[in-house]
């Protein structure tokens, strides 16, 4: 049995992958952005061993959700579920001064892995989308370009693969990948989405939890457990060393 932690659990793909893994006889810790999201996943998932509550775009509050995990003690696997997409017609500007989508969708992820106790894999949601982007890295913070909510999103979506590409890099006891969960409807892929949820969140469970070889594996990236090739940029080390310098400076917090 493996003990799993997912980001963005209240709802969406992050739900159905909570009770996909309690299914198989897993425990897993929920996460929600405040305490009536949190109370609202624990009722719909109610064999969760429990949940921290933080707002992702919040550096504080990030930090915050990574002490919850570190007293709760240690994990198999943590699946970085949670994003925001691609519908924010203005730079939203975080407390932190950051653009919404980016805290989100990048940041958060940064820096709960630089904080959480290491676990054995991680899982990082990305999107096919990442594949035709500026993956230069340059205006990382959208001050300089006109703002389009679209390409931010599948800006973050590169940069997804970048960190669990870099990590792979950087800690090779743990596996570290990333995969497309196609394009499914949920709130954020809308009802017209084409392809099938509980597809969509198996891949995740899989490289979190399976002892298939094809999954114990690290560096990859996935859609629907099969491999597939991530932009070629996204194996740039110059360009994940960038990505992970620019994170530090941002955040202030250091990944070992």
């Amino acid at each position: 049995m493996s003990r799993v932690f997912i980001t963005g659990s209240a709802d969406g793909l992050g739900k159905l992958a909570a009770q996909l893994l309690l299914q198989q006889g897993h425990s897993v810790v929920l996460h929600a952005r405040n305490a009536k999201r949190a109370k609202d996943a624990l009722a719909a998932t109610p064999d969760a061993e429990s949940a921290v509550i933080g707002d992702l775009s919040n550096i504080s509050e990030t930090r915050s959700v990574a002490d919850q995990l570190n007293r709760l003690g240690t994990f198999d696997a943590v699946i970085h579920n949670a994003a925001v997409g691609d519908r924010e017609r203005k730079r939203i500007t975080t407390q932190d001064g950051l653009p919404h989508v980016f805290a989100t969708n990048t940041l958060a992820p940064y820096i709960l892995t630089a904080l959480i106790q290491r676990p054995k894999r991680l899982v990082y949601l990305s999107s096919g989308l990442h594949r035709n982007v500026n993956t230069t890295l340059a205006d990382l913070l959208w001050t300089k370009r006109k703002w389009q909510g679209s390409e931010a999103y599948a800006e973050t979506k590169f940069q997804s693969v970048l960190l669990a590409f870099a990590i792979a890099q950087l800690w090779p006891d743990v596996f570290s990948n990333s995969l497309d969960p196609g394009w499914v409807p949920t709130k954020m892929g809308g009802p017209e989405a084409p392809d099938d949820l509980l597809e969509g969140c198996r891949t995740q469970v899989w490289l979190a939890v399976s002892e298939d070889p094809a999954a114990r594996v690290t560096g990859e990236y996935f859609y629907h457990q099969k491999r597939l090739a991530p932009s070629p940029a996204a194996r740039l080390i110059a360009t994940q060393d960038l990505l992970l310098s620019q994170c530090r400076k941002i955040s202030g917090i250091r990944l070992a």
